[in-house]
């Protein structure tokens, strides 16, 4: 997987040997000898990765990271600071200020790679979301973004079978988290389908295997996306490298560290619940996309594939489909009469008493205006006819209440109804003669059923 990287130091040489690697890697490589040209260029170019120096002149790596963070257009990018000190302090100051990584120089190639491709696939799988979010803002299904999305008050599942290390794990977080402890691999993966914020696993428990529990929570649809901190010894670079090919998230080494498991724990659980924001706003946004806004039932662009679809399958051989096309009655007459609050009240209330009456695998859609259809799988004329004179029986026999409830409103529909009948049909030739049905209720009267077979 290839990725844009901005490397940004303030010595030439150092830029050139980290481009020289990463080329010869495939990964396309912008360069900035300073702070206010790394800002500039990651705003302008929108790198996937920014490999950031922490002692530069000026503005600092610490800064840089910061106002990268602070940005919206840019806090999304991972950030890792490449530091020639390998002190405590700066690893918290880093972390506090935004960093997604630390490596420290001279770099380990194999390092520099894992986390580059780790970081890569969690940059991929947020621009994704980011697309579709503004793809869904822009067609207006989507409101304005939300306030900062913060990184405390999580509920963290601890995975550890060493309860000295769990417990000074879960006392530390418990100052802004909920930790939840877990000795047992399979009571935590069901706890882990709840709401957990947070996983942290030791991947070097001596009675299960951390990495194989690491790989059950990626490879489940309910935990997929759970980030990950592992505990690792850094001694051990094969599981280390494993950790982050199964798709840890995180490293946390050994012996821990109060402040930089807190500050690791806050950037993971404020990246989830960013993540969380765009993924609900793409479900949101495909809802409003395929709902009827007034009534909350399904609209004509829905109704138009679902019934393509079962069409297609009743032309081959499959169940006959049935469809009802219903109008309310001198609906023209209630908007004059009472307003178009009322013919709304009208035109909800009844979606509410069509939903109510149909099958539960029947699909009610609003078809435009005081149109609606109803989409019936497996359903033969005969069957169809009943069920829609139960409908019409239903709203004429009793009133709509309007006006806040203060005022009782008789109303009355027409129905058409068809069923497949030939290899030969049509999504269009089977609405067609349910309005024509339709046509005749009206014209002889209207508060009819009328069917028609062919």
């Amino acid at each position: 997987m290839s990725a844009r990287i901005l490397v940004v130091d303030d010595i030439e040489a150092n830029v050139r040997l980290l481009e020289a690697k990463l080329s010869a890697e495939y990964y396309e490589v912008l360069t900035a000898y300073d702070g206010p040209t790394a800002l500039a260029m990651a705003a302008a170019e929108q790198p996937d990765i920014v490999l950031l120096d922490v002692m530069m002149p000026g503005m600092d790596g610490f800064q840089v990271c910061r106002r990268l963070k602070d940005d919206p257009e840019t806090r999304h990018v991972p950030v890792v600071l490449v530091t020639a000190l390998d002190g405590r302090a700066d690893r918290i100051a880093g972390l506090e200020a935004g960093a997604d990584e630390f490596l420290t120089k001279p770099i380990d190639d194999v390092m520099l790679f894992a986390r580059v491709r780790s970081l890569t696939r969690l940059k991929t799988v947020i621009d994704e979301l980011r697309v579709r979010e503004a793809s869904g803002r822009r067609i207006g299904v989507i409101a304005g973004a939300g306030s900062r999305l913060g990184g405390t008050g999580g509920r963290v599942l601890i995975v550890d079978d060493h309860e000295r290390q769990a417990q000074r794990v879960a006392a530390e977080l418990s100052i802004e988290h909920r930790p939840v402890i877990e000795s047992e691999p399979d009571k935590a993966l069901l706890t882990a389908r709840g709401p957990v914020d947070l996983v942290i696993v030791n991947v070097t428990a001596r009675s299960f295997d951390g990495l194989r529990f690491c790989a059950q929570l990626r490879s489940d649809e309910a935990t997929r996306h759970l980030p990950i901190l592992a505990i690792v010894d850094f001694d051990e670079r094969p599981r280390l490298m494993k950790a982050l090919d199964i798709g840890v998230n995180d490293l946390l080494s050994k012996p821990i560290d109060p402040q930089e498991l807190s500050a690791r724990a806050r950037t993971q659980i404020r990246r989830k619940r960013y993540t969380d924001y765009l993924r609900d706003n793409l479900d949101h946004s495909l809802e409003l996309a395929v709902t009827d806004q007034l009534t909350g039932l399904h609209n004509r662009r829905y109704m138009s594939g679902q019934l393509e679809a079962l069409v297609k399958r009743a032309a081959h051989g499959g169940e006959p489909v049935a469809a009802l096309l219903i109008d309310i009655d001198h609906f023209k007459k209630i908007n004059d009469g009472y307003g178009h609050d009322v013919g709304d009240e009208v035109l909800r209330e009844f979606a509410v008493r069509l939903a109510s009456n149909v099958r539960a695998v029947d699909l009610p859609c609003r078809y435009g205006g005081e149109e609606f259809v109803v989409v019936m799988p497996g359903t033969r004329i005969e069957d169809a006819e009943r069920i829609a004179e139960r409908i019409r029986l239903h709203v004429a026999g009793a009133p709509f209440r309007v006006a806040h409830g203060t005022e009782l409103l008789t109303a009355t529909i027409s129905i058409g109804v068809a069923a497949t009948i030939g290899p030969d049909d049509t999504p269009d030739t089977l609405l067609k003669r349910a309005d024509e049905g339709l046509y005749e209720a009206k014209s002889s009267g209207r508060n009819k059923v009328i069917s028609r077979a062919a």
